[in-house]
């Protein structure tokens, strides 16, 4: 990415340096965005372009995915419903927590546990001749990214729920946990359980 001298000083929250983070996963060096920003907030501009969200900053799409924390299927409901700000804030404060106990660029950390939390397979229902199949899958990158983001949000939302641990905590926990693909991370356990049931699939 050829970045211009205005931007290329830019870092995340005026603190962590866009330029050293590398992505080393192949499949996602395309779409998963490290344009350098202060605040990773797009105001939706990308929602009516297609595959728009491959340009919106990773650690914005982060954010978005911690706002749907209210009924299981259905976006931006409950008390995280549209609360942007707060959402940034806890990215924020996790980052400095993971900071603190790495020593690292949280970037970089955020970075590896997309990369360990993506899954590569999936399944679909394919109906032939009246017979629903479920037959395994790959999947896209731009869709690697988003599940990896909904399973470590998800295991936020678990963690956090009736637990005096903040929200902040956990995220950064979570991230940590993820980025060594380390078996108690919910991302991780999540990731191999999808994937096992597309190998069965096959």
């Amino acid at each position: 990415m050829i970045m211009s001298k205005s931007t290329q000083n830019l870092a995340l929250f005026r603190k962590w340096d866009f330029t050293q983070v590398k992505v080393d996963d192949p499949g996602l060096q395309k779409v998963l965005s490290l344009k350098p920003t202060i605040m990773p907030t797009t105001f939706g501009r990308h929602e009516h372009k297609r595959f728009g969200k491959a340009d919106v900053n990773v650690v914005e799409r982060l954010a978005n995915k911690l706002m749907h924390f209210g009924k299981k299927y259905a976006k931006n409901t409950g008390r995280m419903g549209g609360k942007k700000e707060r959402a940034i804030n806890i990215v924020k404060t996790a980052f400095d927590i993971i900071h603190l106990k790495t020593g690292q660029n949280p970037l970089s950390i955020l970075v590896k546990a997309i990369e360990n939390a993506s899954p590569n397979e999936d399944t679909t229902r394919i109906v032939y001749g009246g017979v629903v199949y479920h037959v395994s899958v790959d999947v896209s990158p731009l869709r690697r990214i988003d599940l990896a983001l909904r399973f470590i949000t998800e295991g936020v939302k678990e963690s956090t729920f009736s637990n005096p641990k903040t929200v902040e905590e956990a995220l950064a926990d979570e991230v940590m946990l993820a980025a060594q693909n380390d078996m108690n991370s919910f991302a991780i356990k999540k990731k191999n359980e999808q994937e096992r049931i597309a190998m069965a699939s096959r």
